[in-house]
């Protein structure tokens, strides 16, 4: 079963070495890591994602972690993407191929690049908020929020929310269920895709 394990370190060499055996020896097999944030207090936060062997709990993966010095697990749960972490490159390639749509292809892939539920462009209008594309878990309906820069939103009981503008009168949202908490790099990375993927369409 496929696992999205966030995982804070210390950020010097060996570190992402340990935790790596730490799953190993707890029954997790990795398939991928990702960088998310290099923290200026001498940490670091990576995603990785795994396989568990049969009767492998994700409680015995994060209590290996967690015994690790200096080591703590933010967040893991199933991760619906399965396959890959689809890096922003890979993306971008996927823009490319087809200008015209670029903006609602960008939406398409945001829960996968960004480990969120789901994504909706929203374009301001004379009657309300209109949502031009949206993934299948997006709501129907939503606010409309001014941006002028990317950012965290303010989200409820059951979202992380953020959101970067796609031109004055249209904004692209993500939302992330439970968790974790979208972190400035998130937020940095959201708004600089979404800069590529208007350049793109343009």
């Amino acid at each position: 079963m496929p696992f999205l394990l966030r995982v804070e370190l210390p950020d010097v060499p060996g570190s992402l070495g340990r935790v790596a055996t730490a799953i190993g020896e707890a029954g997790g097999d990795i398939e991928a890591i990702e960088i998310v944030e290099h923290r200026g207090n001498g940490t670091a936060v990576d995603d990785v994602l795994l396989e568990t062997a049969a009767g492998v709990l994700p409680d015995s993966l994060v209590s290996a972690c967690n015994r690790l010095d200096g080591v703590k697990v933010l967040w893991i749960s199933r991760y619906a993407a399965g396959g890959n972490i689809f890096l922003d490159l890979e993306a971008v390639e996927e823009l490319t191929a087809n200008p015209a749509e670029a903006l609602n292809r960008f939406v398409d892939l945001l829960p996968i690049t960004f480990r969120a539920d789901w994504g909706a462009r929203v374009r301001r209008g004379a009657d309300g908020p209109v949502i031009v594309h949206r993934t299948p878990a997006a709501p129907e309906q939503c606010q409309w929020v001014d941006l002028t820069r990317p950012k965290r939103l303010d989200g409820d009981d059951m979202y992380e929310l953020a959101g970067a503008p796609l031109g004055p009168d249209e904004v692209v949202i993500i939302g992330r269920r439970g968790g974790p908490e979208i972190l400035d790099s998130e937020i940095a990375r959201l708004g600089h895709m979404a800069g590529l993927a208007v350049s793109i369409a343009s």
